[in-house]
């Protein structure tokens, strides 16, 4: 049945039919359809990216937009997936040579396969993939996007650490002939509001790298996206969302839902990457924001799916060189889109030491935009330690002791270079003393990314 006249060992499909069409003319009209409602949002191209591996009619949109994101150049492409009917320890690979869909046949990469069996704890086990859809169902979006001659590594996860995926991708990721699918599916059957908290929750330990906290039912592929993700936190690299749906887009259905959420990999920062490629529509929608207020036009926030992240920024206003206004964020609470929209109105209008912005100095005002990363705790036995590892021009920090607080953007560096007066000036903002100290005395550290006029 796998055989033909070249005794090349051919896989025939699993799930056609029940996940996607059978019929070629068919799957293909679904996977153009695919392809002319691609939202593409974003000019970036990665080799990395999570995608759903629901049936076609669910999830295919969601999936294609993730796949249609990878570099085209990647010569073969890794699939990482759940195993949800075989039990069994480790990782399974493919023996066959060639995997088949109504699409035509897609090679293995049998030469990497051989590698990561004698590396890995992995080992061919064709009856793992007999009747799965998880990697599968991936397949024909990469035939559609990258034809037949890319070749494929599907990779069937069973019980096992799931450290073995971030390895397997830190050994392979430095090759640019390498692509990696992640494929898995969010919350399962829950109501419609319950799966989207649960999603969003999700979202937000892939998109901060807190990937530790996930668990196995909030993810059937979680060690996949653990996988991806602790390399992402080693590179620190970044996880850019893609979109968050569920099933009642497609059936209307809310009372039981399954998630479905992408993302891919980006070299960098998720702030860099909004610095690079979304500067000037950051600054020109705050000027909208604030002119709002006088002409009274709605301002029409169409934005990347990326500014659903969560995010904490400070929006700094200055007329003639001196400070106009200056609001924001310490932790990120709220969509980065909402944060920046707030806080331009806020620094505009609601700065207590300035009175609200009229309509005649708009013109004159320059708009900066701090975005910040997640605070971390910074540990040291004495506050001498302390200034020892504070990095001037970098480090923004934050300071807490006994209900006193006060934080100072990295900026602040220009005008208080030396450490010393830098803490002791940060103490007397958050009312204390400036030569105040305890055991109790906490003190976070963050960067930011600044976007100027």
């Amino acid at each position: 049945m796998y055989y033909n006249i070249s005794m090349t060992k051919i896989k025939e499909p699993s799930v056609a039919n029940a996940f996607y069409s059978g019929d070629t003319t068919v799957l293909k009209k679904q996977l153009d359809n695919f392809a002319k409602e691609n939202e593409n949002h974003y000019e970036y191209r990665t080799r990395a990216v999570i995608v759903p591996h629901a049936g076609l009619i669910y999830s295919g949109q969601l999936a294609y937009e993730g796949i249609s994101q990878l570099d085209k150049s990647v010569k073969s492409i890794f699939i990482f997936a759940p195993s949800h009917r075989v039990p069994f320890n480790g990782l399974a690979l493919s023996g066959y040579d060639e995997w088949k869909t109504p699409l035509g046949t897609i090679k293995v990469n049998q030469e990497v396969n051989s590698d990561i069996a004698e590396t890995f704890d992995a080992e061919i086990f064709d009856e793992a993939f007999a009747n799965e859809h998880s990697v599968e169902i991936e397949v024909p979006a990469i035939q559609h996007l990258f034809g037949n001659e890319i070749s494929i590594i599907p990779v069937l996860i069973g019980r096992t650490n799931p450290q073995a995926v971030a390895e397997i991708i830190s050994e392979y990721y430095d090759n640019p002939d390498f692509g990696f699918v992640i494929s898995s599916d969010l919350s399962h059957f829950h109501p419609d509001k319950e799966a989207q908290r649960i999603d969003n929750e999700t979202a937000s330990m892939i998109e901060s790298g807190r990937i530790q906290e996930l668990r196995y039912e909030q993810a059937c592929g979680a060690a996949g996206i653990y996988g991806l993700t602790e390399y992402a936190n080693k590179k620190n690299y970044s996880l850019i969302r893609i979109n968050l749906i569920n099933s009642s887009l497609v059936s209307g259905d809310k009372s039981s839902v399954v998630g479905y959420g992408a993302w891919f990999l980006y070299e960098g920062s998720k702030n860099e990457f909004i610095k690079k490629y979304y500067s000037e529509y950051l600054l020109e929608l705050c000027r909208k924001i604030i002119l709002s207020r006088f002409n009274r036009e709605k301002v029409y926030t169409a934005h990347a799916p990326v500014f659903n992240q969560s995010g904490a920024c400070f929006v700094t206003l200055k007329k003639n060189g001196n400070l106009r206004g200056c609001i924001g964020s310490i932790i990120a609470h709220q969509p980065l889109i909402n944060d920046i929209v707030q806080h331009a109105q806020d620094s505009a209008f609601r700065d207590p030491r300035f009175n609200p912005v009229e309509e005649n100095e708009v013109k004159d005002l320059t708009i900066d935009i701090s975005i910040l990363s997640n605070p971390k705790p910074i540990v040291f036995k004495d506050e001498q330690d302390l200034l020892e590892q504070m990095i001037p021009n970098e480090d923004g920090i934050i300071i807490k002791d006994k209900g006193y607080q006060a934080v100072y953007l990295p900026c602040v560096w220009e005008d208080l270079p030396d450490k010393k007066l830098f803490l002791n000036s940060l103490k007397m903002k958050a009312g204390l003393p400036s030569d105040y100290f305890s055991d109790t005395f906490e003190a976070y550290r963050f960067t930011t990314v600044y976007i100027e006029e």
